[in-house]
């Protein structure tokens, strides 16, 4: 086995390992042909990978085994996992225990194997949309996968060579589930190394996947500590022979190409007590003690089981006089009265610019234990109550806005989640408008049907965060298979809705700004009321998002795409279809209306008769958006001098240096 990348030497390289007589390959040259064509396809970025991580530097030279916890990582979970592992099998073992990101390993042959001692490495690896290994461990994987089939390596190639691997993943991703850590399992074993225990699928979908880490991880501890070659792992794993059983109920397949998973070393990883969690039984809460604890440091309250409140910002700062959100200046809601709520925290989506940093879980489906509509509703008030009470006291708070915000006229059914996917939505909005709560509910387009079942809402928002199959999977990271007719759907069943509907674009320069003419086409599926278009908002550096301030569109850059709809539809129907309504530069949004409903006598009325509406609910006949409109006051129109800030209300301006962004930049970008 070679200890170092080979030099490039041409077809010598491949012709030394071959034996003139047909019987096989001479162990040192065959390594070296073995990486001529993975040197040649990495050298291009060889140069330009920086290497600042000489705490977990790895002397792949040593005569010595070596003992490595290698990680790949979406979103941090991987990494965090194997720092701990590495520092409890160091105590264990009185040994050195190195990290490594999957990323580092440049030559596998070296890190993986050798010839001078047994290389130990534990695998904890993550995978991202589509099956795919994370970026930066891609070139391991598709290393392990290569030579596992590769004639030239044999059952014996990884012969010096113990592993264990444990997967971070979500169930609701079907066969895409923990697709990685399974596939380098058995390409590992293909390749004769020792398995030191069983693998395991942590699956977050059970809000239990912290324990399962740690009940494996214990299990690897114990095997390290107690012997550094145990004779029962070939008994048990398998580790030599090829198997064509179907017995991977993950895989579900036993063919044996190299796609194929079920080969040895391939395992479910699941316990019973999983099993007995998802199938049959009582339904589990949806928040678990950790993700409790999580929300409750991001500033939620956690309703029952699965729901959630938090004050919104906008409402602090018209608390104290000091402006609206942008539905304050296009709709005309009262902020300081307004109530950030969800009713599911779940969603089917992982969005990359999702302001929760994913600590809220995933599904596909309401699998959760349900609490009732009414029951949640009184709690999402009474806590939304003692949050603004807090705000007594507080500098700057007005004591007449204070009493009027005790009791909210406005709920904002986009705090985070999937607010469609409780099945009692129906409920818990009505019982929202028999206390005169206006509702505006958003919803990720992955229910169509649930769209249609919805009744009346005040204003029913789809969001719209990509023009593409393509670029929607890269934004958004559906769990559904079928996520773009889904979407597709979700956009027409707006069309059956009588009330006021819109489509909600978050802008992510670099991502989804491209396809100016494919979000135009876009608009004739659901022919929605309003086109919000917001540039997407810049929440902090996170593990699971790699999006920076350089990500953030200016208002500006917002403003000319929303422009560039309007004369792309003009262009297409002869007339103006949809005009620029409203803006709140602020919060770099902007609002599109359509002209033949919202623009009266050249006036805009984008606003809401919330009065009416509710005496229109309550008369349960049926009714259109058209009866409820009200005009829209000048200072909110598009290119007004005030860009959407309220004259009555106090403007206080600071500045903020955000790292990446043009120190040039238009002073309304530091606006607070």
């Amino acid at each position: 086995m070679s200890t170092s990348r080979p030099a490039l030497e041409g077809p010598l390289a491949f012709a030394l390992g071959v034996s003139v007589l047909g019987c096989g390959f001479v162990l040192g040259a065959r390594a070296a042909a073995m990486t001529l064509e993975y040197a040649v396809g990495r050298a291009g970025d060889a140069g330009t990978r920086a290497r600042e991580r000489a705490a977990t530097a790895l002397d792949s030279t040593s005569t010595t085994g070596k003992n490595l916890v290698v990680y790949m990582t979406t979103g941090g979970t991987s990494e965090r996992f194997a720092r701990a592992l590495a520092t409890r099998a160091a105590k264990a073992t009185g040994e050195r225990w190195t990290t490594m990101d999957g990323g580092d390993v440049d030559d596998p042959e070296n890190t993986l194997g050798g010839e001078r001692g047994i290389t130990t490495v534990v695998f904890v690896v993550s995978t991202d949309t589509g099956g795919a290994a994370p970026k930066r461990g891609a070139w391991l994987a598709r290393w392990a996968r290569e030579t596992a089939y590769d004639e030239r390596a044999g059952w014996m190639y990884l012969k010096n060579l113990r592993y264990a691997v444990f997967g971070c993943g979500n169930r609701e991703y079907g066969d895409d589930f923990n697709r990685v850590g399974r596939a380098l399992d058995a390409h590992l074993a293909r390749m004769g190394a020792e398995r030191l225990v069983r693998r395991r699928d942590g699956d977050e979908a059970t809000g239990r996947m912290e324990a399962q880490f740690e009940d494996w991880a214990e299990k690897v501890v114990k095997r390290l500590a107690s012997s550094s070659r145990a004779s029962d792992v070939v008994a048990k794993g398998g580790l030599f022979e090829e198997s064509t059983s179907t017995d991977d109920v993950e895989g579900g397949c036993g063919s044996q190409d190299e796609d194929a998973l079920s080969i040895a070393g391939s395992e479910d990883g699941q316990d019973m007590e999983d099993i007995g969690e998802n199938e049959g039984g009582e339904p589990k809460e949806m928040v678990t003690p950790a993700l409790r604890g999580a929300l409750t440091k991001q500033g939620y309250k956690i309703l029952g089981s699965h729901s959630g409140v938090k004050i919104c910002r906008w409402t602090k700062a018209m608390l104290r006089g000091r402006g609206g959100c942008y539905k304050h200046t296009f709709y005309g809601i009262e902020s300081h009265r307004c109530m950030e709520t969800t009713p599911s925290l779940a969603c089917a989506n992982k969005c990359t610019f999702c302001w929760r940093h994913h600590t809220n879980p995933v599904g596909k489906s309401w699998r959760w234990k349900m609490d009732e509509p009414l029951e949640l509703v009184e709690q999402a008030i009474s806590e939304h109550c003692k949050m603004v009470k807090q705000m007594k006291g507080v500098p700057g708070v007005l004591p007449e806005k204070l009493a009027e915000g005790m009791e909210p006229k406005h709920c904002a059914l986009s705090l985070v989640g999937e607010p469609i996917m409780y099945p009692e939505i129906a409920k818990f909005v009505s019982e929202l408008h028999s206390r005169k709560i206006s509702t505006f509910l958003v919803t990720n387009a992955q229910f169509p049907e649930a769209i249609v079942d919805l009744p009346p809402i005040t204003q029913l928002y789809v969001s719209v965060d990509a023009a593409t199959p393509e670029t929607l999977k890269a934004v958004d990271r559906p769990l559904f298979v079928d996520y773009w007719d889904r979407f597709v759907n979700s956009l027409k069943s707006l069309k059956m809705k009588q009330q006021r509907t819109v489509y909600r674009l978050t802008l992510v320069a670099g991502y989804n700004m491209e396809d100016i003419a494919e979000y135009a086409k876009l608009i004739d599926l659901g022919q929605p009321d309003f086109i919000e278009i917001k540039g997407v908002t810049f929440c902090g550096s996170s593990d699971t998002s790699s999006l920076t301030m350089k990500n953030v569109p200016y208002h500006k850059d917002v403003c000319k795409f929303g422009e560039a709809i309007v004369n792309m539809r003009r262009r297409e129907n002869g007339e103006e279809e949809y005009g620029l309504a409203c803006e709140h530069a602020h919060s770099c949004c902007i609002l599109l209306a359509r002209t033949d409903k919202y623009k009266i006598d050249n006036e805009w009325y984008t606003w809401i008769n919330y009065d009416k509406f509710q005496r229109l609910v309550v008369k349960g006949e049926k009714f259109t958006a058209a009866d409820y409109i009200e005009r829209t006051p000048k200072w909110a129109t598009y290119g007004a001098v005030e860009a959407g800030f309220d004259p009555e209300q106090t403007r206080h301006i600071k500045i903020r240096n955000h790292p990446g962004k043009d120190k040039t930049a238009p002073l309304i970008q530091g606006e607070a």
